[in-house]
This record gives structure tokens, sequence and C-alpha cells, in this order.
């Protein structure tokens, strides 16, 4: 069965969720991150969000948690590599950074778009 066309896709979907767990177990920002989530699931039922507001919420949501998973996963390769410093590494550490830095800004953005006309 594990050999067929779906045994394969519910075998990835197996370690796809492994590391979704890893991630909320080991890594910090990543536990931030899914508290800040839970706290804006929670705000969208207080204030009764539109579909389209609950779309773009989890949206924001699970881009900024996607997007922190694969820094987490460059940073972890870039030290297996190289585990002294490294210009190069750091600018690479920096970079995947950066990226969680604007999907985090979008994340905002979103939200202040959906919560500040509330208040």
């Amino acid at each position: 069965m594990w050999n067929s066309y779906i045994g394969k896709r519910l075998k990835g979907c197996g370690y796809a969720f492994k590391g979704a767990l890893l991630l909320l177990r080991h890594e910090a920002s990543i536990q931030v991150q899914a508290v800040i989530g839970i706290i804006m699931t929670f705000a969208g039922f207080y204030f009764e969000i539109s579909a389209t507001e609950w779309m773009l919420q989890i949206f924001a949501i699970g881009l900024v948690m996607s997007i922190e998973g694969l820094n987490t996963a460059a940073e972890e390769i870039a030290d297996f590599v190289h585990p002294d410093f490294h210009n190069k590494i750091g600018f690479i550490k920096d970079v995947a950074a950066g990226a969680v830095f604007f999907a985090a800004l979008t994340a905002v953005s979103i939200g202040c778009i959906i919560y500040i006309p509330k208040f």
C-alpha cells in the first residue's frame, strides 16, 4: 500500500506533520508566531470578521509560519554545512530572516486593515 501513489502522498503528509511538530516543539520563533496566530484567531471571532477577512487573516498566519519554517531550515542547513562563522553563511541567514520580516510586515498590514476600522 505504501508504494502506491496515494500511499506515498500519505507518507509525505506524515513527514510534513512531523516537521510541523518539530518546529512547534523546538523553535521559539515559530512558537511566538503560533501564539500570535491563536490570539488573532480569537480576535477574529470576537470582532466577527467577514469571510474575506478570515481568508486574508488565515493566509497571513500561514504565510508567516511557513516562511519562518523555511528560515529555520535555511539556518539549520547553513550551520550544518559551515558551523563556524563565515560571511557568506551570515549573509544567507540574514536574507532568510529578511524574508520572515517581509512576511511579518505583510501580516501586520493585513491585521491593521482588518482590525483598525473595528475600533
